[in-house]
């Protein structure tokens, strides 16, 4: 951690990224890891599919069913060692902000403010009829009784979380490669680096010769890149 302040403290912008290794010392399961929920499938279901889009129109209480258990308990999962120290460097100015391939919300809840959810967030939902938005607490109730949500009018009602199969606001993506390509240093956290787009943020800013700090569990595609490497975020932030 010396080491990594010790950066910090050089770098006049540090953006971070993180992904779901981040979440796990929170209680909650990642996707690609050892023990990740892509490696069994639920209920007869591939995971992957039910995260789809295609899947969702057709069969939305297959995904209800799956992640009501951790999408939907937000109060059984709290803010881990990793979620509050970057809450902290933010108020500090060691950070600038933090892009996030998790859906889970950890980080505003921890205390940070910049914080850019790449893959949307189950915060915010949206008929997918008449367009009409509901909040987390409107559905998440329904969710744990077993229904899908419904609006007034009769449609379904979505989270705004991109699923398999949707795009990513470009808004957002293009905020992001400005962001990572102005940084001092790049600071990824618990991410795989596998999943596009998204994962094309660090990368790019790595190849433009930006400063980079990894620390996950698995070999990641930027390691080569890295000025520092680390692979316990546990260990590292305790």
């Amino acid at each position: 951690m010396k080491e990594l302040l010790k950066l910090l403290e050089a770098s006049r912008k540090t953006t971070v990224f993180t992904g779901a290794g981040v979440s796990t010392l929170s209680g909650i399961p990642d996707f690609r890891g050892a023990h990740g929920v892509y490696n069994k499938p639920w209920n007869g279901y591939n995971v992957e599919d039910i995260l789809s889009i295609e899947c969702f129109l057709q069969k939305p209480e297959l995904f209800y069913s799956w992640s009501k258990d951790f999408v939907y308990r937000a109060d059984d999962f709290q803010p881990s060692e990793v979620h509050k120290t970057l809450a902290q460097w933010e108020e500090c100015g060691l950070i600038e902000s933090v892009y996030t391939q998790n859906i889970d919300a950890l980080h505003q809840r921890a205390g940070s403010k910049k914080v850019y959810e790449l893959h949307g967030g189950a915060a915010n939902h949206h008929c997918l009829r008449c367009g009409k938005y509901y909040s987390y607490n409107d559905v998440w109730q329904t969710v744990l009784a077993d229904r899908v949500p419904r609006c007034e009018c009769g449609g379904i009602v979505k989270p705004d979380i991109v699923f398999y199969g949707e795009s990513l606001d470009e808004e957002l993506l293009d905020r992001g490669f400005a962001d990572f390509g102005s940084s001092d240093l790049v600071l990824v956290l618990g991410s795989s680096l596998t999943v596009y787009p998204a994962a094309e943020l660090p990368m790019s800013a790595a190849r433009s010769g930006v400063a980079i700090a990894v620390c996950n569990a698995q070999i990641t595609q930027i390691d080569s890149y890295a000025v520092r490497k680390y692979d316990d975020l546990k260990a590292l932030f305790s």
